[in-house]
This record gives structure tokens, sequence and C-alpha cells, in this order.
């Protein structure tokens, strides 16, 4: 057969095939083939067409150059990696790949790059990029509009005729699952997933078992948080992504910004509020303000949860006003976002902040969360887009937590408590963006600043466990489950007619499953041999676990909107079914909380009249003492469509939180700069302190003149060097930085070297010029980058250094391993040597 579809239509055919349920493609051309997988429906013509067409326009891949303009260009070497070691796991045959790139290093420039590369190679003709929110959907936008002149459409907001021409298709995820269904499987031809974490998994993994294209996933989520069901999303060994580049390196490698943390308490943060450690003049004011202080007793986890205390939440918006760092001018703080509890104490801070700040006219500090309509427009306001430009201090409830992009921010306020190790660096991520040129002409944005007023990270420095979030079951799942134990309380009694009906009835619940949900698909087999009713009746030990197991999960895709009063007595009703098989003392449990309930639908009502008889039956406490199955089946069937009649009374508002008005005394407040345990961080701004007591040295200086000419110099220069800067700031000693590197041979003249004569811009920038004329695969790349930071980190570095540790751990050859073209080592030599600072005794 395959050989006359040859002779007819020299073409060989891509094979689908089926059983009627599961459906499979095989396309086993050998210019494009995988091995068969499967499908959740059938390509179109068009798309059939597209793959027919791609057997013979495709490039290779590893040949096709990335636009350097997009990513990679000047010194993001990291970047190039990124997209090669992507294009190598496609050339490979793998249809998924994963990107762990810290926030602000570029992961929407490198899916822009990646996304024009596979279009030049005529490897995708349609791309689908998706996000979480509107105002990453229109990030994206924006910057795909910068760079790719391909018709783009942004589903939502676009119209027809652009997604008929369009190549790049940009949306949230519940947008495009609303819409999945009208594109064939084929129609896209690559995924790019934003911040791919767990919960696109438990939600929207649908979209991407549907679509059958290459999918590329993008996370700024720390590898060792990546969860295990991100990893097989994307067709990765667990903690084991295609690429990665995380906040340490990023910062080391000056492509982000470190941080310092300051933390500041007070003692009602530190303690909380309790009576007993009040002062009398604190008594008195709460006496004033008409709260009793014998019903205060709240613990430090309380405060801004049960309790706000205006001048405990005035000290930390006045904190920032006076510690934070300021802006160009020095008078006032810079771009600042302030991490709030909830909606409530987010309007609190606002207000304190206000009443001390009142010049400022609520323009300077506003809240931005999703009760305020106008919260697209704040943010833009932020960003300095908008028209209110004043807006500095952004006090955000989950909002501004990922995703937006603000390089201007420069002060983070943590002013809650954090148990969630992701959203954490997540939120460090809002300051860690470059900003040139923020304070003035050449005076780029050097550091953030992280006020932590909740031990938030003595808290993680703990190294709590991550927990993975429970998905919570459906109503619809539990029913189902409850069932199931029915069934078997049932057939311990040997209750025959009992389980013949739970059986039917569990049964009922398969056959009410949609069938085009992709979930239900993947289980068909299991659904089709469980609905048997014979398999059923016989209620097996298998049986029952196979339906908790395959089937009870499936339940959440049953439409059962507004039932949920009627799935609720159902189980009800079950259990007291059960305690007729298993502990007779719950039948009075049960009769309990359905006499109850009955006796809440109003008599007046001919719905409930109709059932007047049954009702009082089951209000009956006699009545339940003789109550069969059957009877309480009768009453399941009959009323539980006029439950949601029932009378539930008036709702009881949540119980509001005590506001409070205790000023605190400021000889108890507490504040200090803390280290952030991250050596590359601390190390980033204990250099800077050095550069900057080196600075007006730079010319006058013999030694340091010396050193950036890569002289040698003695023991006894380096150890004037350290007095003249200690007399210039008694904080800084050079000596110190050669702690931080103790394995280092290199002598502090080197390491200084790195500070004060070699341009580390300059040098990154000639290793990603090297990158890029040499056409380079990621493990050069990485060999690259290890050379570029050893350079960096230890002020030079010799040839032979390139066939020892640490370069031998990529090859065991070294360099001329990693490098076969001996053209290419020759010019890596080059730079090297250009690099190498004459060696001598080490000093210090």
């Amino acid at each position: 057969m395959q050989i006359g579809w040859k002779k007819e239509y020299d073409q060989r055919p891509v094979i689908f095939y089926t059983n009627g349920y599961d459906i499979y493609i095989w396309d086993d051309h050998p210019a494009q083939g995988y091995p068969p997988r499967r499908l959740f429906g059938f390509y179109s013509k068009e798309s059939l067409q597209h793959l027919i067409q791609q057997r013979t326009t495709k490039k290779d891949l590893l040949a096709t150059p990335i636009d350097t303009a997009i990513a990679g260009g000047g010194t993001r070497l990291y970047q190039l990696e990124s997209i090669r070691r992507v294009a190598e796991t496609f050339s490979n045959k793998k249809r998924g790949a994963l990107i762990v790139q810290a926030t602000g290093t570029g992961k929407t420039r490198v899916s822009i790059a990646m996304t024009k590369m596979l279009l030049d190679a005529r490897w995708v003709k349609r791309v689908l990029f998706l996000c979480d929110r509107k105002e990453l959907r229109k990030q994206a936008r924006n910057a795909f509009n910068e760079f790719i002149n391909d018709p783009i459409c942004v589903v939502g907001s676009s119209d027809k005729e652009t997604q008929k021409t369009a190549r790049v298709f940009i949306a949230t995820y519940p947008g495009m699952m609303n819409i999945m269904d009208k594109f064939d499987v084929g129609y896209f031809d690559l995924i790019v997933a934003d911040e791919s974490h767990r919960s696109i998994y438990n939600i929207y993994g649908d979209l991407f078992k549907y679509f059958d294209s290459l999918q590329v996933g993008l996370t700024a989520t720390p590898v060792e948080m990546v969860s295990r069901s991100t990893c097989q999303l994307f067709k990765c060994d667990y903690k084991m992504p295609t690429a990665e580049y995380s906040l340490e390196k990023a910062i080391e490698d000056d492509h982000l910004v470190p941080y310092e943390v300051v933390t500041h308490t007070t003692k009602f943060l530190r303690e909380g509020i309790h009576k007993e450690n009040l002062t009398d003049e604190q008594i008195a004011q709460l006496e004033d303000d008409g709260i009793d202080p014998n019903t205060l007793d709240f613990d430090a986890k309380a405060i801004n949860k049960h309790i706000y205390n205006k001048p405990t939440n005035a000290a930390i918006m006045r904190n920032l006003m006076e510690n934070g760092i300021k802006d160009k001018e020095g008078q006032l703080p810079g771009k600042s976002i302030v991490f709030a509890r909830n909606h409530k104490h987010a309007m609190l801070l606002q207000e304190v902040f206000n009443e001390q700040y009142p010049q400022f006219a609520g323009k300077f500090c506003q809240v931005i969360d999703n009760y305020d309509p106008r919260a697209e427009q704040l943010i833009d306001d932020f960003k300095g887009e908008g028209t209110n430009h004043e807006l500095t201090i952004a006090i955000s409830v989950d909002m501004l937590d990922t995703g937006i992009d603000v390089p201007e921010v420069v002060n983070l306020v943590f002013a809650k408590p954090l148990k969630s190790k992701v959203k954490f660096w997540q939120m460090i991520g809002r300051g860690t963006r470059l900003c040139k040129d923020l304070f003035g002409q050449g005076k780029d944005k050097e550091k953030f600043r992280i006020f932590d007023h909740w031990g938030v990270f003595e808290y993680f420095e703990q190294e709590p466990p991550e927990v993975e979030p429970n998905v919570g079951k459906s109503q619809a799942q539990k029913r189902f489950e409850s069932w199931i134990e029915l069934g078997k309380v049932a057939q311990k009694r040997f209750a025959k007619d009992a389980l013949e009906k739970v059986t039917i009835l569990l049964r009922s619940q398969l056959d009410a499953l949609d069938d085009r949900s992709i979930s239900v698909q993947e289980k068909w087999k299991e659904k089709a041999r469980l609905s048997d009713a014979k398999l059923l009746r016989q209620f097996s030990p298998k049986t029952q676990q196979d339906l908790e197991d395959a089937m009870a999960p499936l339940m959440q895709w049953l439409d059962v909107r507004g039932q949920g009063d009627a799935i609720r007595f159902d189980m009800d009703i079950i259990e007291g079914q059960k305690a007729l098989y298993d502990n007779p003392d719950n039948l009075l449990k049960a009769y309990h909380v359905v006499s109850e309930k009955v006796g809440k639908l109003p008599p007046h009502l001919g719905q409930v009249q109709q059932h007047g008889e049954l009702i009082n039956q089951l209000r009956d406490q006699g009545w339940w003492l003789d109550v069969t199955f059957e009877q309480l089946e009768h009453a399941r069937i009959t009323l539980r469509d006029i439950m949601h009649l029932m009378d539930k009374g008036p709702i009881e508002p949540p119980t509001p939180p005590v506001y409070t008005n205790i000023a605190e005394d400021e000889a108890e407040y507490r504040t200090e700069t803390r280290s952030t345990n991250l050596k590359s961080v601390d190390f980033k701004l204990y250099r800077k302190q050095v550069q900057g007591a080196l600075e007006p040295l730079f010319e006058t200086n013999p030694v340091l003149v010396k050193i950036r000419k890569g002289e040698l110099v003695t023991d006894a220069e380096i150890d004037e060097l350290r007095k003249l800067v200690i007399v210039q700031n008694p904080n800084i000693d050079i000596k110190v930085l050669k702690d931080f590197y103790p394995e280092a041979t290199a002598g502090l003249d080197k390491i200084l070297r790195t500070l004060v004569g070699m341009d580390s811009q300059a040098v990154a920038e000639r290793f990603t010029t090297f990158a890029a004329e040499h056409h380079l695969n990621s493990t050069q790349m990485r060999f690259l980058d290890l050379l570029k930071n050893h350079i960096r980190d230890f002020g030079t570095v010799e040839m032979k250094q390139l066939f020892e540790q640490p370069f031998t751990a990529i090859n065991s050859d070294g360099v001329t391993g990693v490098f076969p073209n001996m053209e290419q080592v020759v010019a890596l030599k080059s730079i090297v040597d250009s690099l190498t600072v004459q060696t001598g005794k080490p000093a210090l």
C-alpha cells in the first residue's frame, strides 16, 4: 500500500490510525519524522498540507542564525545558550523544552528570538504565546511588535481578519481555553508558555494535550522549586530543565542588580499585642477609643490579620519614606512596591501614608489591587506610561508580585508574612532589573533595598519545605467517592439490592461525563471497562480501587452548576444509608443533619407543600429508627431538586478586624542591615563599596595604576593601598575581598584588577561576539561562560589553565576537547592573552 502511494503521488503519506477512541499520528518521513504520538483530534486539510510541505522547506535548525539584535546581543551569552539548547533539543526529535531563567534576564526576548529562529528555519508557521494575566499579554504584545514584523493576533482584542493572517497569537490561558476547540489540533506549530508553573498543569493542561505542537515553557521559579508535573509537561527530567540561568548567576554576571536587606520591626510586630504588655498610656488610649484592653490578646502572627494598629503601619510607611533608596533628586524615595496582606490592610497603609504626608494629595502613594476597576490604568501610571506621573509608591495585593516589569523600582517592602518560597523569589524579582541613568547621566541603578518587617528572610533561611498545593476535590467527586464507600459497606452486609442501586448510580455518573473532554478521553478505556454493568455488580476490590483512582477525579468535569445544595443533600442521605450497614450510631447524626435542612424548606411554596408528608417523616426521629435504604433513596431523589429553596438565614458577615490606635514606643523599633546569605549578592554589594572608595584614586595612586596595567605589585604596596582605603572609609577593608573566594589562588592584586582595570562589559561583549561569529553549540557557550566568569572573579587567566579544573569539568581534554576546530582555539587564545596579567608572587 505504501509502495502504491509512493508510485502514484511520489509522496509518503502522514499516517493517522485509530481504534475509534485513541487517535495517533505517525509521520515517519526521514526529513522530519517522529515516533507515533497520541492526538485528540485530526489535522485540518490546511494543517496537513503544511506538515507535508515542511518535509522539503525545513532548514537545519542548528545552522540557522540567532538574531542577536533580539537576544544575546552585547553581553548576554546565556540567552544565546538557552536558544541553542532548545534548538538542539528539537533537532534531537524531542518536542518539549523548559527554560528556567530569573526574572529580569529577558525570558520574553529569548522566546521572541527563539520564535524568529524557528520561523526563519521554516520549523513553525504559527506560534501561540500564553501568559496568565491581561497585563502580561499586553507586555508580550509590545515586545513582539518591537522585534517581529509578522502579523500578531491578541486573542480577545484582535479582529477576525487579523486572526486569519496572524503568525503569532498571544493569549491568556483562560482566554485560550474558551476558544481552543475552534482550532484544529495541528493549527499551531509552537506553544510558548510564560510563567510555567504547577497551576498550568493542574488547570490548563488540556491546552498542551490538545495542540500537537512543539512546546516551550518559561519560568522564573528557581530550578529547585520547579514541580515534577511542570518538568513532565515539557518533557524534561525532574529538576533538569533544558536551560537554566539563576538569579544568583545573573547578579554575578551584572545582568541583574544585587539587593540589600534591612529588617525593621516594632515591638508589636515581634511580640503581638497583649493587655498585660501594654503601658498605662496605651491602656488609656484604648479606653478613650472605646476599646476594652482586656479583649486584646493577639500574637505577632495576628497583626494585620485580626488587628490593625495604625501607628504600627504608619511606622512601616515612615521607614520607607525616611530610609528607602532616594530618587535622583535625593529627596524622596524612588519607585517602591509595598506588599500588603489583603485589601483592608492595603487601604490602611494608604490611609496612614496620606495622614502623615498630606502634601502629596493622594497621588504619590496608591493601592493597586483587584478591588479597583482602574487597576490596569494604575499600573500604567506606576510604569510612567499613564497620566499620573507622580505615582511612586504602589501598595500591592498580589497584582505586582509577579510578571510586572518596572526597572525603576529600588525599594520593596515586605509588609506581610510569606510562606511560599516561589512567591518570595518572584517578589524579589520585582526589583532586580537593571535601569540605566536612573539617578542621572551615567548614574545607573546599582542595587535595590528590601525592607523586611516580618522576618521573611529569616524564615526561608530555615529551609522550610515547599509544600505542593492541594488541589481540592469537587463536590461531584466527593459524592462519587461516597457512593463507592456505600457500595463497600452494603457488600459486606450482603445487601444486594442496595449494592445494585449503587452500581446503577455510579454507572449513571460515568455516562454523564463529557467524552469531548481531553481528560475523559485519556481514560476512555478505563471508563468503558468500568461502565460494564456486570463488572460493577461484582464490585471487586480492584474495581473499587479503579473507580476511586481513575474515575472519581474525572467527576470535576461534570457540569453540575447550580446543583451545590442538591449534591450536598445527596451526600447527607448517603451518610444515613451507610449508617444502616456500617455504624447505626451515625444514623442519628444523619437524622439531625437532614431534618434540620428539610426544616428550612419554606412551607408556603407549592414545590415544598406537595412533599409535606415526606418532609414530616424526615423530621420524625422515630421514623428513622426503622428507615430502609429504599426509603432514604426515595427521599433523596424526591427532594434534592428543591433543596436550593432552603432558607439559609442571614449570612453572617466575617468577623471584622479590630482597628486600634495604640502609639508604640519608638525606642523599641529595631532596624538593621543583614546579609542575604547569597555569596554573589553580598560580594557584589561589598565590591561596589570598594569601587566607591577606589574611584577617586584611579588616576593618581601608583599602586592602582600598576594593577590596571597588569604589572606586578608587592605585598607592601597592597598594604599601603589597604590603609589608604580604610582612612577614606573605615567600613571598607579591601582584604575582605579575598575572603569571598578562599579557594582562589589569584592574588589580591588580580582580584582588584576586576574592579579598577577590567571592563567586565567589554570582556563579556568580546566573548558574545566570538560566540555569534563562530556559531557555537550550547556546550561551547557554557565553556565560554565559565571562562568569562573566571576572569571576572580572579582578574586574569592563562591559556594553560584552560586544560585544568574547572574547565576540564566540561570536557576532560579542556579547551581543545570543547573546540576541536583549531581556528576557534587560536581566536580564543588571542582573547585570553589580551586579558592575562604578569604572574609572580601573589600579593597577600
